[in-house]
This record gives structure tokens, C-alpha cells and sequence, in this order.
């Protein structure tokens, strides 16, 4: 079995006539959780973009050992899940047929959902805190509420790589520890799980930080590792440092 989850090599990526990514070469391990950080306009996005096939790019990007470019849309969508930024779905819709769009991937076409349809959806609602919503419209909800809805569409398709472009976004602290143990519990699944994250406290409980700046990876290791620690406090400018503090790591402004 092959080891590697999803990998890019020698890519390049632009944004219209800026190259945003000069050669990266990353690859991510099956059933691991990989946190991207690094300063505003580092590429992470971008990055993410790629390896979910949302962008053009040159080189090469695989996903479960196969070219991405050469698995067919349907299967793509079963085998990676995308959560992006700002992520729009229409407000009339229930916050139940939101999060069954994640199932789409797996039914046959102008068939109506099956009994596993529904359980993945309850289960992905219920893992969010989102059941008890699951008749309100989308466009009724807050922000926060919102961004748990799409998470639990991602959730849904039951991929085996989930690709999450800052999923915090609109979640308050408790919300944020709830996402925490969802990652977690899908890592012990066997879930490869990719995530771009600017608290960096939160992608610290990642088990691996790939380091980004100015469309290069700078770092790629362990998140407990003193030289991962480095390699993050080095691309803030100094600016942060990371400490232990009962069992995990906190990062403080460095005034």
C-alpha cells in the first residue's frame, strides 16, 4: 500500500500573470494531519488549490498513487473532500440537503439518496452540532453555524483525503477544540487530512507543519519538533514564540 496520500512534485502554479508557487515539491503521509502556515501571500491557498485540482498548474500532482490528472471527476470527488474559504451554497436550501450534496459523489445519477446517504449525512450533522438545524434554511444561520454545515458536507462524502482551507474561520473557541477532536477521530480513521491554518496554536496539534513563504516550503517536519518551532517563529519574523504549557504548545506575540 502506497504510503503517500497525496504529493505534488516540481509544481508551479500561477495567478494570472504572477507565479504564486515555484516548484514545490510536498508529499503527505496516509492517516496523518498536516497543518500549512506561513505569512499572508505565502501560497497556502494556492497550494491547497492545486493539490485538489482547482487550479492549473505544471508538474505533477498525485492523489492515492495515481496522477490526479488522470482519475475522472467522480472519482476525484469520492476519494478527496474540499472545504475551502468563504464557501458558498444557496441559503434556501435546509441545512440536510446541504450537507447530502456531499454524498452526490457516490450516487448514480439522477438517483435519489440511499439509507447510507442518510446515516453519512446525520452522522456528518451530529459530529458538527448541526442536526438539531437540519430543517432550517442555510441563509438563517450565523456565520459560524454556517462554516459547521459546510463542514459536515465535507464530512459527508466519507473521502479518504480531506483537503481544509482555513475551517476555523467564524468558529468561536469551543467550536474550534470541537473541530479539533473531529480531525483527530478521522486521523485514527485513517484519514489523511490537510489543513491551512493561520492559528497557529491550533495547527501546532497537527502531527506534521509544512512551512510556507513566498511560494516556497521553507519546513516540513514534526509539529512537536524544536526545529518545526523554529522554522515557524523564523517566518513571523520573530514576531511569535511557542512555549509548553500544560501539555501543549501555546504561541505569544513577541512584542
Amino acid at each position: 500500500m502506497n504510503s503517500v496520500a497525496i504529493s505534488a512534485h516540481s509544481t508551479r502554479a500561477n495567478l494570472g500573470n504572477s507565479e504564486i508557487l515555484h516548484g514545490i515539491d510536498v508529499s503527505f503521509t496516509v492517516g496523518r494531519w498536516t497543518s500549512i502556515v506561513g505569512p499572508n501571500g505565502a501560497g497556502k491557498s494556492t497550494l491547497l488549490k492545486v493539490l485538489a485540482g482547482l487550479l492549473p498548474h505544471t508538474g505533477s500532482v498525485t492523489l492515492l498513487g495515481q496522477p490526479l490528472a488522470a482519475i475522472s471527476s467522480r472519482q476525484r470527488a469520492q476519494q478527496l473532500a474540499w472545504l475551502g474559504q468563504n464557501e458558498s451554497s444557496a441559503d434556501d436550501l435546509t441545512v440536510f440537503d446541504v450537507a447530502m450534496l456531499g454524498r452526490l459523489p457516490h450516487q448514480p445519477w439522477l438517483s435519489s439518496p440511499s439509507a447510507a446517504d442518510h446515516v453519512a449525512v446525520e452522522q456528518a450533522l451530529r459530529a458538527t452540532q448541526a442536526w438539531d438545524w437540519r430543517t432550517r434554511a442555510l441563509g438563517q444561520l450565523s456565520g459560524g453555524e454556517r462554516q459547521r454545515v459546510l463542514l459536515a458536507r465535507a464530512l459527508a462524502v466519507q473521502a479518504q483525503v480531506l483537503l481544509m482551507d482555513e475551517p476555523l474561520a467564524n468558529l468561536d473557541p469551543p467550536h474550534q477544540a470541537d473541530w479539533l477532536a473531529i480531525v483527530r477521530a478521522l486521523v485514527e480513521q485513517g484519514t489523511t487530512v490537510v489543513s491551512v491554518l493561520h492559528e497557529v496554536s491550533m495547527a501546532l496539534h497537527a502531527d506534521e507543519v509544512v512551512v510556507m513563504a513566498a511560494g516556497c516550503i521553507l519546513h516540513h517536519g514534526a509539529a512537536h519538533h524544536p526545529e518545526t518551532h523554529a522554522a515557524v517563529e523564523r517566518v513571523f519574523d520573530g514576531r511569535l514564540s511557542i512555549h509548553a504549557v500544560a501539555d501543549q504548545w501555546v504561541v505569544l506575540p513577541r512584542l
